[in-house]
């Protein structure tokens, strides 16, 4: 199986061709520029250097969020138009749970944290067991004290990674009851490569849509959805 993964969920842009065990190519970039201006051009490049033939394609595996409300769009109608184009279906994949994938075969407590900013992270819990991604704590958007208050119930070495880490490190130092390490550069932000590999297993499950069926997980508000209703008397999530 063939799958063409995307990510543009944060601060990174990641494009991947992953057949069955093998990343046959992966290009990520967390340098400034905005993801419309680097998605499609990524995808292109590998393309080339693969001189890969979109036909044989099987799936598109996209990281569905939470995340940026612009990177997650950008990603959706990326990956829309070629689900379209293609005819094939997209596997929408849990940005939280992709982060974790990264530390693939850890038995510590793994705790993705993105910042989603007004003083909250997107996050969650897992930690693997023989081999499969185990959910403690499904993805949520909570404030950090919450996610490290259940890290600490828990009672469980923890691991840290994303981009969240460096904004709440003195508050992790500060609130973490437990031992706890932070992941090195290597594996501590998204990578595509990680969304097709959870996407294949995701798949096999039968968990995949098509381009018209498929929409970003956003789960809260965007800012100006919280303002508007906040302006019609509806409150603010």
């Amino acid at each position: 199986m063939k799958i063409l993964a995307l990510d543009s969920s944060g601060l990174v842009a990641s494009a991947a061709i992953v057949a069955e065990d093998v990343t046959i190519a992966e290009y990520t970039v967390n340098h400034k520029k905005t993801h419309s201006q680097t998605l499609l051009p990524m995808l292109d490049e590998i393309r080339r250097m693969t001189e890969l033939d979109l036909s044989t394609i099987d799936a598109i595996a996209i990281a569905c969020g939470p995340g940026s409300f612009t990177g997650l769009r950008i990603g959706a109608a990326t990956a829309k138009g070629l689900g379209f184009a293609l005819n094939i279906p997209i596997i929408p994949v849990p940005t939280v749970a992709s982060l974790a994938y990264n530390l693939y075969g850890s038995e510590k407590i793994i705790c993705p944290l993105m910042d989603a900013r007004r003083n909250q992270v997107y996050t969650g819990l897992y930690t693997f067991k023989d081999g499969e991604l185990v959910t403690i704590e499904p993805q949520c958007a909570v404030d950090i004290a919450q996610i490290l208050d259940k890290i600490n119930a828990v009672g469980k070495e923890a691991v840290f990674l994303g981009d969240g880490v460096c904004v709440y490190k003195e508050r992790l130092e500060e609130l973490t009851q437990v031992p706890f390490d932070i992941a090195p550069a290597c594996c501590n932000r998204q990578r595509a490569a990680c969304v097709a590999s959870l996407g294949e297993i995701l798949y096999r499950k039968g968990i995949f849509e098509s381009a018209a069926q498929h929409a970003p997980e956003y789960l809260r508000l965007s800012q100006a959805e919280r303002e508007r209703n906040q302006k019609s008397g509806g409150g603010c999530l």
